[in-house]
């Protein structure tokens, strides 16, 4: 079983996978069962609780706004984000949702927007219930969704909610661990990003492969652009100031840094940041593997664009599908959530995929790649997911400039050697998976982690 690279990197909107992007299609797909099941004209109220993590955390990172759009039809991909606060603020206003755009339904968030903060559901900490009453309070249908990871939703009365698994009984390389992956590019003396692509084509053409990669990468690039540009305060009350606009003219402007050695890693922190102040905000970003570590694999990889001599459009393909494999290990053996194993889970693993990925388009075998995604773990394991105020500001945004930092070392690294190592990729993702497990359960995206002490933070935005 293995999962195809278009289930890891997906575009949708800021400034959660698993509790944005994934609620909102959790919320869709319900209101569109009602309407399949010839519910939808009967329904007189949607009931919404959310546990766990998406409790905890959900206010901050806009689960509640993201479950209404859902409703009403939208879908990550597509939704107009420059209109999303008129819409909220309508909707609110007007006490009523557009049930997929036809039906009204009254909304109370009080009374049908439920935040269960001391509770979890089975299986996953990131939890949904949506349950559908019809006009005398009858039950119509009730579903429960699991927030995997990225923004992968499983209803429970389907799967398992912690893989996303597509079917590879017909793929040419099967794999389930990396040691299966070396080997088979040594059988078949190919590369990860070859076996990749290889697989890949089982489900759809070369030709809409390498075009919907390069259209990841335009809307990654887009992302850090726009980053670059915006001013002013992130939303919350934590009132953090876009840092990346400022950041990016000094490096722009300054004739002192040309002579700087480092002056590369100061674009690349200031790339990850743009990115990751723009999924604070509730842009348009890709999931890479998730919103929380989205800026870490474009900052790298526009790094290998600028400053790699024969950076060119066949490289960046060649480092997504690399990416990718190395994110199937981490999502099919351990996890990518925050809510599940920390922060290692999506800002390490992350920072594994963009090291791995980086190595495999600078010329590295597949033994080195290998190394570089381990190395890139293995300096990410213990990382736990504390958000300040429930936001995905503080200490996520610089997080992100240190994880791609991170990956570019760890990449020159394996480069520097010969792919020999002393603890391999499948063992650092068993121990990441394993101190997840031991991790306190308060360093999972709950906001009640230490780094909230000694913080002035207002209390009317702390979710727990």
């Amino acid at each position: 079983m293995t999962i195809s690279v278009f289930d890891l990197f997906k575009i949708g909107i800021g400034p959660s996978s698993s509790h944005t992007v994934g609620p909102m299609r959790a919320a869709r797909e319900f209101a569109v069962g009602l309407r399949d099941a010839g519910l939808i004209d009967s329904t007189a109220a949607i009931g919404t609780e959310l546990y766990g993590s998406l409790a905890a955390t959900g206010k901050g990172h806009g689960a509640d706004r993201a479950i209404l759009l859902g409703f009403e039809g939208d879908t990550p991909q597509t939704v107009n984000v420059g209109t999303l606060d008129a819409r909220i603020a309508a909707i609110r206003d007007t006490g009523r949702l557009w049930l997929l755009g036809t039906h009204p339904l009254p909304i109370r968030p009080q009374e049908h927007l439920l935040f269960r903060r001391q509770e979890t559901l089975p299986d996953h900490p990131n939890g949904i219930r949506f349950t559908a009453f019809d006009g005398a309070g009858a039950l119509l249908q009730t579903r429960v969704f699991y927030s995997s990871g990225s923004d992968s939703m499983v209803s429970a009365d389907v799967a398992r909610p912690d893989r996303s698994i597509t079917n590879s009984s017909s793929l040419p390389h099967r794999f389930r661990t990396g040691a299966e992956l070396l080997a088979s590019c040594a059988k078949h003396d190919i590369s990860v990003s070859q076996l990749m692509l290889e697989n890949e084509r089982v489900w759809r053409s070369e030709e809409e492969i390498r075009t919907r990669l390069l259209e990841l990468w335009k809307v990654m690039k887009a992302c850090i652009e726009r980053g670059c540009r915006a001013t002013g305060v992130l939303p919350g009350d934590l009132q953090v100031s876009r840092r990346a606009p400022r950041w990016h003219q000094n490096l722009s402007s300054s004739d002192t840094a040309r002579d700087d050695p480092l002056q590369a890693l100061d674009w690349v922190s200031m790339w990850a940041v743009a990115v990751n102040e723009e999924n604070a905000a509730g842009g348009r970003v890709v999931t890479a593997p998730t919103n929380g570590a989205a800026g870490i694999i474009p900052a790298v990889l526009r790094y290998y664009e600028q400053f790699a001599p024969d950076a060119d459009a066949e490289g960046i393909i060649r480092f997504l599908l690399t990416a990718g494999a190395i994110g199937m290990l981490f999502k099919d053996n351990a996890s990518i959530s925050g809510a599940e194993v920390g922060c290692q889970g999506e800002v390490g693993a992350a920072c594994s995929m963009a090291a791995g990925a980086l190595a495999e388009v600078l010329g590295g075998s597949p033994d080195q790649v290998e190394n570089a995604a381990e190395i890139g773990m293995e300096h990410n394991l213990g990382l736990t997911c504390d958000p300040v105020g429930g936001l995905v500001q503080v200490p996520c945004i610089q997080r992100n400039a240190m994880g791609a930092v991170k990956a570019i070392c760890a990449a020159r690294m394996s480069l520097r050697g010969d792919g020999a190592y002393f603890v391999s990729l499948d063992k650092v993702i068993k121990i990441m998976r394993d101190t997840g497990t031991d991790m306190k359960t308060k360093y999972k995206e709950t906001v009640r982690g230490d780094l909230l002490i000694d913080i002035d933070v207002p209390v009317n935005i702390i979710e727990c």
